[in-house]
């Protein structure tokens, strides 16, 4: 079934990028400019729902995470905040990745504030050639990386994550594909995302908050009008939760299935590589 609507897509494309590479430059830029305010935001923007939605998150997960011989990637990490959800009294070892640098050093600084450094591991920076590999069991690690090109070997994790980041990837399909490499047989991924609610009293009124007013006050608050235009924009030409179901399947997953959360603000995904 050929991709339909917004799937057809590559990926994101930031207002003046023609291609993947240009959108992925603007993303790293954009991200690594709003991160100092990037924590606080979400919290006040989400009336921190986002909060909820990765410890919900983390639970639907934690059949994976009880394991003490399980590896988990979590892929565009951001400052941390579900790479942390996922670790708290998880036996798996965790490791999160992004591209955008200070993202990661406030993720680190995070970490070591709420595990007093027990179980974690200091950020590394390396390059798909420098062999790199998951960490050791136990305890959690960041890892600076671009989530198209991931330096790991095949089959090395039994987990995959992204939290509100698969969407800003400049290549939807190449992002899932490189997910389905890296995990192991029966492996799991799951992909919590944006999406937009559904109902004629609802759906008008998030619409305007989100296109309206959450733009305003982040720029005002960032500093950054542009990333806060971009937000409301790359959801709607995000695909729906359908569609990405669907792409899913068509690069190989198996299993694929979605539900929704808080009236259909968010959309949850989960799969298995067969």
């Amino acid at each position: 079934m050929p991709p339909t609507g917004n799937a057809r897509l590559p990926g994101t494309r930031p207002e003046g990028a023609h291609n993947e590479a240009e959108a992925a430059a603007r993303v790293r830029e954009m991200f690594s400019r709003i991160a100092p305010r990037y924590d606080f935001l979400n919290h006040l923007l989400s009336l921190s729902f986002d909060r909820l939605w990765r410890r919900r998150t983390a639970r639907r997960l934690g059949h994976i995470l009880a394991r003490e011989d399980a590896r988990v990637l979590d892929l565009c990490c951001g400052t941390g905040d579900l790479t942390l959800a996922l670790a708290r009294g998880a036996r798996a070892t965790v490791l999160g990745t992004d591209f955008a640098h200070p993202m990661l050093v406030l993720a680190k600084e995070k970490s070591k504030r709420a595990l007093g450094g027990h179980g974690f591991s200091r950020a590394v920076n390396r390059n798909k050639n420098s062999g790199a590999s998951a960490p050791e069991a136990g305890g959690m690690e960041y890892l600076e990386s671009d989530a198209l090109r991931l330096p790991f070997a095949g089959a090395s994790f039994d987990l995959a994550t992204a939290a509100f980041g698969f969407r800003n990837l400049a290549n939807y399909e190449a992002g899932l594909r490189e997910i389905l490499r890296i995990l192991k047989p029966g492996g799991e991924v799951g992909i919590l995302e944006f999406s937009e609610p559904r109902g004629r009293v609802f759906a008008p009124l998030y619409r305007f908050y989100f296109t309206r007013v959450l733009p305003r006050i982040g720029g005002l608050v960032s500093g950054s009008a542009a990333s806060y235009q971009y937000l409301p924009s790359s959801v709607l030409k995000f695909p729906s939760a359908e569609e990405l179901r669907v792409l899913m399947e068509q690069v190989g997953f198996s299993d694929a299935r979605f539900e929704h959360w808080t009236g259909g603000v968010v959309a949850f995904h989960t799969a298995r590589k067969p």
